[in-house]
């Protein structure tokens, strides 16, 4: 009578002893929980298109609005890069179509602005919103621009309000007379574009592109009196300021140090070839240069301001010093006059300056901003500097 009771007991151990092996090996087998990734790893395979990786990722519970170093979440990559495969997987696994990066950009915004109308059509008919509130950039503000007609002319069509304002008041009119764009500027025209707005400096549609020698455009947006009266008056619009365009070396060799830091390789001697490169940039380049004297009999220092042709339409005396950090190569209207330490400073006050030209009693106020001057050039030398230390 022992016998079977024991038998029995043995083999409830067994397979007691079968099952927690079973439950040993699942665990062995399953694959451990990987690590996220940091936003430069993350920002380098989507922007590379590494749908493999993005994936994996995203199984893993990474989320979809996962920010990366630059341009911003996975379907802002996206847009900006013209993935559309991409898109939809970040779109279907429940990314925000309308999170904003830390410069208040969208991914229409980023489509847009590339020229990427099929990318702009997907978010369109995913339910992105054409129109923003208050004084923000809008896709139509980045298409025109940037020069897309059939982008602008696809927002028109969806309701983008053309007299919508930029965060200093500008309107895509004003963008197109600046930028010479004469079709875009006679699509918006036709659309009902107001001509009569200014922006925070006092410029008009006719005054930037009368600064801007786009007499064409000038004509579309004033009558023959104005247009008279302008044509007699050109010094009164100030000068033009020249964008350059920066050389794709720097480009190249910014996003071979990002890649190689994602993967944490050396970069030593990269960045001594960025150094070398922007050297010769500042050297061998078309630029601008302002001269100002600190005070009376004072040494004149020099500012080198470059511009990118497709930027913000401001001086980049910054974006020298930006192309410096690894990974700055984007660039965007609201990232150069939005970015706490970028070009709205130093060019603000230049502005303000050529403002007060040719103003009596204003010495004064001349000779503050003059000081503000030389403190936001010598505080960018600073940083610059110390960048380059590193």
């Amino acid at each position: 009578m022992i016998k079977p009771v024991v038998a029995i007991f043995c083999y409830k151990c067994a397979m007691r002893s079968l099952s927690c092996l079973l439950a040993l090996a699942a665990c062995l087998l399953r694959p451990a929980w990987a690590a996220p990734p940091t936003p430069l790893e993350y920002g380098v395979a989507v922007e590379a298109g590494n749908s493999f990786a993005v994936k994996k990722w995203l199984d893993e519970g990474l989320p979809p609005d996962f920010m990366a170093d630059r341009i911003g979440s996975g379907l802002m990559i996206a847009a900006w890069t013209g993935n559309l495969d991409l898109m939809r997987l970040f779109l279907e696994r429940g990314a925000s179509i309308h999170l904003a990066n830390r410069f208040d950009e969208q991914a229409l915004q980023l489509a847009a602005w590339r020229g990427h109308a099929d990318v702009v059509r997907l978010l369109l008919e995913r339910g992105a919103v054409v129109n923003r509130e208050g004084r923000r950039w809008s896709a139509l503000h980045y298409a025109v621009f940037a020069g897309h007609e059939d982008i602008a002319r696809l927002l028109i069509a969806r309701g983008a309000d053309v007299n919508a304002r930029t965060p200093n008041d500008s309107t895509a009119l004003m963008l197109a007379a600046r930028e010479g764009q004469s079709d875009l500027a006679r699509t918006l025209l036709e659309a009902g574009a107001d001509t009569q707005p200014a922006n925070d400096w006092g410029d008009n549609a006719l005054a930037f592109a009368m600064r801007h020698k786009n007499y064409g455009i000038a004509k579309m947006v004033s009558s023959a009196e104005e247009f008279a009266r302008a044509a007699k008056a050109l010094a009164a619009f100030g000068e033009a300021k020249k964008s350059v365009l920066a050389p794709p070396e720097i480009d190249e060799i910014l996003e071979k140090i990002r890649k190689a830091e994602a993967e944490g390789k050396p970069t030593d001697k990269l960045r001594k070839a960025l150094f070398a490169a922007i050297a010769l940039h500042r050297h061998d380049s078309e630029v601008s240069t302002l001269k100002a004297k600190k005070g009376k009999g004072g040494k004149p220092e020099v500012l080198v301001i470059t511009a990118e042709r497709n930027g913000a339409g401001r001086e980049r005396a910054e974006l020298l010093h930006e192309y410096i950090k690894a990974g700055a190569a984007v660039t965007t209207p609201a990232e150069v006059a939005g970015r706490a330490d970028g070009p709205s400073e130093i060019s603000g006050i230049l502005e303000r300056l050529q403002g007060e030209k040719g103003k009596k009693g204003k010495k004064r106020s001349a000779a503050e901003l003059r000081q503000e001057f030389h403190e936001a050039v010598a505080r960018f030398k600073q940083e610059a500097e110390a960048e380059a230390a590193r």
